[in-house]
């Protein structure tokens, strides 16, 4: 099942992000996954708004990918560095589509 790691992300260093951004997404396709989008361009148009520089969605074939991505040896220096350089969440979510399985929603 496809799951889906979304990052948001404050940098608050911008020294690892050149090291970040050249590096990871070689990461990220050797656990199969891919970048669906990656901006920094935010516009608030409903509720408060996040104080974000960076937001990131990225797609794996499933939650064990998307976690081998995040446990792998090779991604801790990075992680490390962005992590000292920014104050970063990240959340993890699965594909399933809850339509249907939730009484109160709609199968349309």
């Amino acid at each position: 099942m496809t799951a889906y790691l979304v990052a948001d992300i404050k940098v608050t260093d911008d020294t690892w992000v050149s090291n970040y951004l050249t590096n990871v997404p070689e990461l990220v396709h050797k656990h199969d996954g891919k970048y669906l989008f990656r901006g920094g361009n935010i516009t608030t148009i409903e509720g408060e708004a996040l104080d974000t520089t960076a937001f990131s969605m990225l797609e794996f074939r499933s939650m064990a990918a998307a976690r081998e991505f995040l446990n792998d040896p090779a991604y801790k220096e990075y992680a490390q560095a962005r992590q000292a350089g920014s104050i970063s969440k990240f959340l993890l979510i699965d594909g399933v589509d809850v339509i249907g399985a939730i009484p109160y929603l709609s199968k349309r």
